[in-house]
C-alpha cells in the first residue's frame, strides 16, 4: 500500500515537470516569435493576433466591467469628499452670516444713536450695555462705562430714539441706568406744543403716567413729552416719548426707547448751572467803597 502511494507522488512530480517544462518552452517560443524582426514573423503575428483576439473578448468583457466599477467608485469617493468641503464651507458662510447680521444690527443701532438730535453744546460718551436687573421691582440696566470714563451719577442716558432714564450709582468701569420706567423715578417734563409742565413718574410698567399736570384739558394723544431741565437733573429738549390716553383714563407717556432692544446707551455729559453766590451783582454793580462778598482779603 505505502509502494502504491510513493508511485502516486512520483508521477505527479513527473507529470508536473513534464508541465511546467512545456508551459515554459511555449512562453519562451512565443517570447521569441514576438520579438523576432522579420517579415514572416510578423504576418503569423498579426495572423495570431486577428484570429485569437476577438475570440477573447467575453474574457476581456468582466475586466473592463470591473474598469469601469473602479472608475465610477472613485469618482463616488471624489463627489464625496467634495460634498464633505462644501458642507464645511457652507456652514462657514452659516456662521460669517451671522456674525455679520449681528455686526449689521449693531451698526443700524450705532447709526440710530448718531440720529439722535442734541444740542451742540452738550457732550457724550457711548456705553454698551452689559444686563438688566430682570425684577419687576426694578427697571434699569448695567453699562460698561463708569468713573474711569468721567460719568458722573444723575446724568441722562438715551438709546437711538429718545431717553432712557439717568445714572444711579457709578463704579470705576461701570454704571447703572435706571430706567424711566422704575417706581423711584422722577423727572420734570413739558408737553409740547401746548408747554404744560408735569412730572414723568415710573410705576414699573412700560407705560408709565404723567403726574400733577397743569392744564390737563390741554393736553392731547400724541403730544412730544420732553425734558424741561429744571432743577438741574436734565438737559432741556430731551425726548421722552407721546402723551398716550389709557383705559383707566389717566394720560400716560408712550416711551420712545425701545428698551427691549437696547444694546448702546448714550450718556449725555450734562453740568448744572453754577450756583449764585452773590445775588447784590445780579442787580448792579459793586459800588466804590462797597466790599464784595469774596474780596475780603
Amino acid at each position: 500500500m505505502a509502494h502504491q502511494n510513493d508511485s502516486e507522488v512520483y508521477f505527479r512530480r513527473v507529470v508536473r515537470r513534464v508541465l511546467i517544462s512545456v508551459l515554459l518552452v511555449f512562453l519562451v517560443a512565443i517570447f521569441m516569435i514576438w520579438r523576432i524582426d522579420n517579415p514572416r514573423a510578423e504576418r503569423f503575428r498579426m495572423a495570431m493576433i486577428d484570429r485569437v483576439v476577438p475570440n477573447l473578448e467575453w474574457v476581456f468583457a468582466p475586466v473592463a466591467h470591473m474598469s469601469n466599477m473602479v472608475s465610477d467608485f472613485q469618482a463616488y469617493s471624489r463627489i464625496y469628499q467634495q460634498n464633505q468641503e462644501l458642507r464645511r464651507e457652507l456652514q462657514q458662510m452659516k456662521a460669517w452670516k451671522e456674525a455679520a447680521i449681528q455686526l449689521e444690527q449693531k451698526n443700524a443701532k450705532l447709526l440710530d444713536l448718531n440720529n439722535v438730535k442734541l444740542n451742540p453744546k452738550l457732550t457724550y460718551t457711548t456705553g454698551v450695555v452689559l444686563t438688566d436687573s430682570g425684577s419687576p421691582f426694578r427697571q434699569s440696566a448695567l453699562i460698561n462705562i463708569g468713573r474711569h470714563d468721567g460719568v458722573v451719577d444723575g446724568w441722562a442716558a438715551m438709546d437711538g430714539l429718545g431717553l432712557v432714564g439717568r445714572i444711579s450709582g457709578v463704579g470705576k468701569n461701570s454704571s447703572r441706568v435706571l430706567f424711566l420706567t422704575d417706581s423711584s423715578s422722577r423727572i420734570p417734563v413739558e408737553v409740547t406744543p401746548s408747554g404744560q409742565k408735569a412730572i414723568l413718574a415710573g410705576d414699573n410698567t412700560p407705560l408709565p403716567p404723567l403726574e400733577f399736570i397743569d392744564g390737563v384739558d390741554q393736553v392731547r394723544a400724541g403730544d412730544r413729552v420732553v425734558t424741561t431741565g429744571d432743577g438741574g437733573v436734565f438737559p432741556p429738549g430731551l425726548l421722552a416719548g407721546t402723551v398716550f390716553l389709557s383705559g383707566d383714563g389717566r394720560l400716560r407717556v408712550k416711551l420712545a426707547a425701545d428698551y427691549r432692544r437696547l444694546e448702546f446707551l448714550r450718556v449725555i455729559r450734562h453740568l448744572p448751572s453754577a450756583p449764585i453766590s452773590e445775588p447784590g451783582r445780579l442787580v448792579g454793580p459793586t459800588l466804590p467803597g462797597q466790599v464784595s462778598v469774596g474780596n475780603d482779603g
